[in-house]
């Protein structure tokens, strides 16, 4: 019921609703295509709606997140219940809105002929990102109940994230760098969206993944933030009626 809700308040008094889910990325995809198409860049149009898209899933979870415990104030004040519930159901809404781009993605990377990949990164990567979106979720809902700034670092941090991740870039373009230090590449790797960003690109484009041993290196930091998220939020959320 809380996912459901969640998908209606995203797009209440929205004259086409739902279909926005399936809109917005193909918007975003005529966007980039037409521009970048006029001002004759050399980019690697279906990498880089990929990369974004695959990252607007984060995005939309971390960003709702830090309303999921505070917006529900009167609820939470007023039942008992886990309220892991509340950050469970706004990750579940942002994935039914994530899998619907996906399959605006795939008639897209269709039209264009591009060459897949091993489908067995979809379950891998999918899960993954799943695990990392819950858990960063769950440190932020209960950090925004504590610490109100929470909002605006997000936001900071968020940006400097998306840079480090190779969302508008391929991996490629790093390797002399990593060639040169190796002990570099791993380091980048514990940045567990650079290896679901490399996952997904594999199974839509058939592009490299990168060593192995470090691609499942980003997937276990992912697993990690979710048990560290669960962890702390169990730890706090008692207080949560109390601090609101």
């Amino acid at each position: 019921m809380l996912v459901v809700r969640n998908l209606k308040i995203r797009y209440k008094n929205s004259a086409l609703g739902f279909f926005w889910t399936l809109l917005g990325p193909l918007f975003l995809i005529l966007i980039y295509t037409l521009f970048l198409g006029i001002m004759r860049f050399n980019v690697d149009l279906p990498l880089l709606i990929t990369g974004i898209l695959v990252w607007q899933f984060l995005a939309m979870c971390t960003g709702d997140s830090l309303h999921a415990i505070v917006g529900n104030a009167n609820l939470v004040k007023k039942t008992a219940f886990p309220r892991i519930i509340l950050v469970l159901s706004t990750v579940l809404a942002n994935g039914v809105n994530f899998l619907l781009s996906l399959l605006v993605l795939c008639v897209y990377l269709f039209i264009v002929h591009a060459t897949p990949g091993l489908g067995v990164w979809f379950p891998i990567a999918l899960l993954s990102q799943f695990a990392l979106c819950l858990g960063l979720s769950l440190i932020l809902s209960a950090a925004n109940v504590f610490f109100r700034d929470a909002e605006h670092i997000l936001g900071t941090s968020m940006t400097a994230w998306f840079f480090l991740t190779p969302v508008i870039y391929p991996l490629s373009i790093l390797q002399p760098l990593f060639e040169s230090r190796p002990w570099l590449q791993a380091v980048y790797f514990l940045n567990p969206m650079a290896g679901i960003v490399a996952a997904y690109r594999s199974l839509f484009l058939g592009t490299p993944t990168g060593p192995l041993p470090l691609l499942f290196l980003s997937f276990a930091v992912a697993w990690g933030l979710l048990l560290a998220g669960w962890s702390l939020f169990q730890r706090v959320e008692r207080r949560f009626a109390e601090v609101l």
